[in-house]
């Protein structure tokens, strides 16, 4: 009855240990708690690890598929499949754009590899040799790449790694070689295609900035080999003009003695092939862009283009005689005197056209203030050949519009200068009566040359 009272031997302290005071059970000599802590930090972390390993696997996983390639032009390719690796593709693009850490070589090694796949294969033959002469005929330009389903998601893929990629990681995986067979690229007949290579390559050139000059000098020699080794077409010849834009924006005054010689070997050259009309537009804007940084050099690109004036592309002339007018607006006043005698030379020439167009878009060039300005500065030489050419329509051309146009601009010229307008129209009028006598002469020598040789 007794044995549970506190004098009984059972609760003496050798039977219970529990508020016995020991080494072992001293703070710091009991590391029960800590160690179930540490414990749970090491799974804690185990998971974690784990868990990053999954979701790597699953991105060389995603990588893996979707490093197969299909031509889409194969009858036995599955098309299941194919749909498969789209579906493969946006899971991976969406990954990637989730991710908040940027991927480490683990990931980014399979990663180019699998945008080399994809990317770098043949490209068909360009299906017109000779370029369209409409300039705004995209039909005729643009071939869609059957693959673009894939492709396109790419390319989200390549801008999105470029973007997210530090500059350390990605000079391991892009090269010389590399951009080359990126510059390759734009000879694609997808005009769809050419739009993202050139963000993509745009993008590479502005974060990459040791490979510059090796971008540049890659791109000078495909527009050289365009202008002056090949006649056939090149698709992306527009898309890279838009890269030097933008390059072009950004160079400081006083220009380079390189980008000078850009200029004038390479640029200017760019007006003498067929198609160029397709690529006038961003080539006028890069050419306007020199001038307007030098206004000097509007004379060695004045030049060039009457070096390379065409001879019987009347779209093409269209084309010159706006940009000519343009150019003129930012030339250096300087040089007006200069070049005003081959300017309105070239222009009354067109002016005199036969084909409406041309001589219309000529006669438009009279009514911009500048280039009056710039004709007036030599009024001596340039009116005799206005007066010629203005004459010359009037009596003879076959439009009727044109003829109009052409009495408004003699009108301008004599309310300018009067008493000079009078004056070359009286040059003419006796160079005329002279060369009528001078052919009445040989006509006479002939006559006789034939009544001689009858006896």
């Amino acid at each position: 009855m007794g044995g549970f009272n506190g004098n009984s031997p059972r609760n003496s302290p050798k039977a219970s240990p529990r508020i016995t005071f020991s080494p072992k059970n001293s703070p710091r000599a009991s590391p029960r708690k800590t160690n179930t802590t540490l414990k749970q930090l090491l799974l804690d972390s185990r998971n974690m690890s784990n868990f990053l390993d999954s979701e790597t696997e699953e991105l060389l996983s995603l990588i893996s598929y979707c490093s197969f390639t299909y031509t889409f032009t194969d009858p036995q390719e599955s098309p299941s499949q194919q749909d498969l690796k789209r579906l493969k593709l946006i899971q991976l693009l969406s990954i990637i754009k989730t991710l908040i850490k940027p991927l480490d070589d683990q990931v980014l090694s399979p990663l180019f590899k699998m945008l080399s796949f994809n990317l770098f294969r043949p490209l068909p033959p360009p299906i017109h040799s000779v370029i369209s002469i409409l300039p705004d005929d995209d039909d005729l330009v643009s071939n869609p790449t059957p693959s673009w389903p894939h492709l396109q998601i790419v390319y989200d893929i390549f801008l999105r790694i470029v973007i997210r990629t530090s500059v350390e990681s990605l000079r391991i995986y892009i090269d010389h070689s590399f951009l080359q067979n990126l510059l390759t690229l734009f000879q694609s007949e997808d005009q769809r295609e050419r739009d993202n290579l050139k963000n993509v390559f745009h993008r590479i050139y502005s974060k990459l900035h040791f490979y510059r000059p090796f971008t540049r000098k890659a791109m000078h020699d495909v527009f050289l080999h365009y202008v002056f080794e090949t006649d056939q077409r090149h698709p992306g010849i527009g898309e890279l003009l838009e890269i030097w834009g933008t390059i072009i924006n950004g160079f400081s005054v006083p220009l380079k003695e390189e980008h000078k010689l850009f200029l004038v070997r390479v640029l200017v050259p760019l007006h003498k092939p067929k198609g160029m009309q397709v690529y006038h537009r961003q080539l006028t804007y890069c050419v306007s862009q020199f001038v307007q940084k030098e206004p000097e050099l509007g004379e060695v690109v004045i030049r060039g283009i009457l070096k390379y004036w065409p001879v019987t592309n009347c779209q093409k002339e269209v084309l010159l005689i706006g940009e000519l007018e343009e150019l003129v607006e930012t030339l250096d006043p300087q040089l007006y005197k200069e070049l005003a005698l081959p300017l309105c030379t070239k222009i009354t020439k067109c002016l005199n056209s036969w084909n409406s167009q041309v001589a219309e878009r000529a006669l438009y060039v009279w009514n911009n203030e500048q280039f009056w300005k710039m004709a007036s500065q030599a009024m001596e030489e340039v009116f005799p050949v206005l007066v010629e050419g203005m004459e010359k329509n009037l009596e003879g051309h076959w439009s009727k519009s044109v003829r109009q146009l052409t009495e408004n601009v003699k009108g301008m010229l004599e309310a300018v200068a009067p008493f000079l307008y009078s004056k070359c129209l009286l040059q003419l009028e006796i160079q005329e009566a002279v060369e009528r006598i001078e052919e009445l002469r040989r006509n006479e020598i002939w006559e006789k040359i034939e009544n001689a040789a009858k006896y």
